[in-house]
């Protein structure tokens, strides 16, 4: 018998070939505003006199973004970052914001609302049970020249509260690890937190949350050392998101940590947004499943030798993202991530990814730090 309230078989198939269709159409559109010279950035505008072919002609649906082939990382590192800024966007505040950045030159991209949409998108699957309209929230994560402190102050803000942030340099975390300085580690580790506690003991009626797994244990068990909870503290609602997030910590963080707060894993950079999990619990044993946030994002998970082809559901493959906003164009980014292609579900009829952690090439090389 179909469960109450649950999709067909018939019903998501015809959903998930209608969210295709929804992309190829915002794929044809973001291309033709990304080449168009009156709109395009020079970037985009330049690299397509030097293709012998117009993508307003050649890409007709997102499968056809293949033709540019990968995106290549370095094309992010180092200016002129105004090269990015779309000319249909000229005279608009333009914030930059940096990824990577421990040894060498950063990765950065332009963005001018993206972030707050993605949030704003986001907001919509937040319970209001357990993430108050108007409450306040706690942004206990990186700041500096990352997305996620002004993503979170205008998620907070756009449900109506006031976001807290602490001062958190995860360059300096990786640097401590690296130089396995653990001592100054666990220093810093407690100066973040202490700045957490003494929020939360501040009487700022802050009933949410963003933080990462790592920190989030850190928090909780310095609250039990107090005699206290992340719940007795005030909060009910968490969202955090890492590649430490297995399954095995979700169920561990659910029994021994949250003390009944309500906590949704996600996963996202400075280049996707932010892809929201399906329900996760003990109903599926904490498996953790991320859509990302069509069309304006999609993920593919392809082959490790051969990126041009997806893998079949359950197996295992390498991210590859493709960022599609009038903001920002990036088709075919090869992530630093890998995973398990998952099938559309009811809340997201399109692929998924489950399992994710840091791409077996580069894992040895790769430092987690705080997150």
């Amino acid at each position: 018998m179909q469960a109450s309230g649950s999709t067909t078989s018939t019903d998501l198939t015809t959903r998930a070939a209608h969210a295709r269709q929804a992309l190829d159409a915002w794929t044809r559109e973001v291309v033709a505003w990304h080449f168009d010279p009156s709109t395009g950035c020079p970037f985009w505008l330049d690299f397509a006199r030097k293709l012998g072919w117009d993508p307003r002609r050649e890409i007709a649906r997102f499968d056809d973004l293949a033709k540019f082939g990968l995106f290549e990382d370095d094309w992010l590192r180092g200016g002129p970052v105004q090269r990015w800024v779309p000319k249909g966007l000229a005279g608009q505040p333009v914030f930059v914001f940096e990824t990577g950045g421990t040894t060498g030159v950063p990765k950065t991209r332009i963005a001018i609302r993206d972030f707050r949409t993605d949030y704003e998108m986001f907001s919509k699957t937040l319970p209001d049970e357990f993430f108050p309209r108007g409450s306040n929230w706690l942004m206990l994560g990186p700041s500096g020249p990352r997305r996620l402190r002004l993503s979170v102050e205008h998620l907070a803000q756009h449900r109506g509260g006031i976001s807290f942030c602490v001062d958190l340099d995860p360059r300096w975390v990786i640097k401590l690890i690296k130089k396995g300085w653990t001592e100054h580690l666990e220093a810093y580790k407690a100066h973040v937190i202490d700045q957490a506690v003494t929020i939360l003991q501040a009487g700022h009626d802050i009933r949410c949350m963003f933080t990462t797994p790592k920190l989030l244990e850190a928090l909780a068990l310095r609250l039990e050392a107090m005699g206290t909870s992340i719940r007795k503290a005030g909060i009910t609602g968490i969202f955090s998101g890492g590649t430490e997030f297995t399954p095995q910590w979700n169920r561990f963080a659910h029994e021994e940590l949250l003390d009944g707060a309500y906590m949704t894993p996600t996963y996202g950079n400075t280049l996707m947004g932010l892809a929201a999990s399906a329900p996760t619990g003990p109903e599926n044993d904490y498996k953790i499943t991320y859509h990302a946030p069509q069309p304006s994002a999609a993920i593919e998970v392809v082959d490790f030798d051969d990126p041009s082809r997806l893998v079949d559901y359950g197996q295992s493959g390498r991210v590859k993202l493709t960022t599609l906003t009038k903001e920002f164009f990036v088709p075919g980014f090869l992530e630093r991530d890998e995973g398990e292609r998952e099938p559309p579900c009811d809340k997201y009829p399109w692929d998924g990814i489950s399992g994710v952690k840091p791409f077996r090439g580069v894992a040895q090389s790769t430092t987690v730090g705080v997150y």
